[in-house]
């Protein structure tokens, strides 16, 4: 990170100087980097920088994606992640379960875009996982139970708004798997009852009555832990948007238990979401719709698991998270969209 940089990183948070820049990762496809900056006589000891400057020419994807559509889509992701910090990360509030980083400066230039958020290490939450332990899970879904709580909207309480429309700046349709943003990845998917029913699967869930933000990417990997697990905060922000929260919970299960857990324990985890979820909605004065969403957003769980259950049946068809359990959620999703 240059020093024109790390000098409006000083003027934002009102340091005197830079005390160290230590690079904590790159991202995906060589777009930039993720720098840790400590300071001098500030008011934080630290701050996390992200810097998003893409390459001038496709740096390799891993799987072999590397297309103008796959370019766009990233490009478009950091702007998202850009607006949800700038306009919209202020309702989660610090002393709420859904912790996020607060952002101290945006900024773009002929460099690039710059995020300078607070570095959830310096307070409290320097913990990262790729299993979890019972807490871990628990906090977790109770991250994405206030998250979806916050952001929740009744679809009945305004007909005529759109739900592809309603969230300024964000995805219209959150997750990074939107079927209207992988159109490559169907094109090369195995013929089937899935690929055939993947545009319906999308309107089902699109069209619940009951929509929120997701967070679109609330992998294991993408929470930061307290040492006990107990609390939680997020970050990765790129495919925030609008949708039906279970496909956040279905994907973070996906993400950190294997599949004889879930076979297990699936219907138990669910069950602790949605009574998190509950006492979200009573704290923020939305009880009275508590039963028709939980109704709704019950039958919906398998339908959204088998959205991206689609997507990775044509990106990696091989990918270890097609499993017997996965395929069997995709089996109910379908019965239950011809029903």
């Amino acid at each position: 990170m240059d020093d024109r940089l790390l000098s409006y990183v000083c003027e934002a948070v009102a340091a005197k100087a830079v005390d160290s820049a230590e690079l904590v990762q790159t991202l995906w496809s060589g777009y930039g980097q993720i720098v840790r900056v400590g300071l001098v006589d500030a008011p934080v000891p630290s701050v996390i920088v992200k810097h998003v400057s893409p390459p001038s020419h496709a740096a390799g994807h891993p799987r072999g994606w590397d297309t103008d559509i796959s370019h766009c889509r990233k490009m478009r992701s950091y702007e998202v992640e850009r607006a949800w910090y700038r306009d919209w990360s202020d309702r989660c509030d610090p002393a709420s379960p859904c912790r996020v980083p607060r952002c101290l400066a945006v900024r773009s230039d002929d460099t690039g875009h710059l995020l300078v958020l607070e570095d959830l290490d310096a307070v409290g939450y320097a913990g990262r996982h790729h299993r979890l332990t019972d807490i871990g899970v628990h906090a977790c879904l109770g991250w994405l139970a206030s998250f979806h709580a916050t952001f929740l909207e009744d679809r009945t309480d305004s007909p005529s708004q759109n739900a592809r429309e309603s969230w300024h700046g964000l995805w219209p349709v959150g997750t990074y798997w939107h079927l209207a943003t992988r159109p490559d990845e169907l094109a090369v998917m195995e013929n089937g009852d899935l690929k055939r029913a993947a545009g319906r699967i999308d309107q089902v869930l699109s069209d619940a009555r009951f929509q929120t933000l997701v967070h679109g990417d609330a992998k294991v990997a993408n929470f930061c832990f307290s040492l006990s697990q107990r609390e939680v905060a997020a970050v990765d922000f790129q495919y925030v948007g609008g949708g039906c929260g279970m496909k956040d919970v279905a994907y973070f299960l996906g993400s950190c238990l294997s599949e004889a857990v879930l076979q297990d324990r699936c219907d138990d985890l669910l069950d602790d979401y949605f009574e998190m979820l509950r006492e979200s909605l009573v704290r923020s004065g939305k009880s009275s719709i508590w039963t028709p969403l939980h109704q709704e957003w019950s039958d919906l769980f398998s339908i959204g698991w088998a959205d991206f259950h689609r997507f990775l049946m044509g990106w990696c068809p091989s990918h270890a998270k097609l499993t017997g359990f996965s395929s069997a959620m995709v089996n109910q999703a379908l019965k239950a969209i011809v029903r």
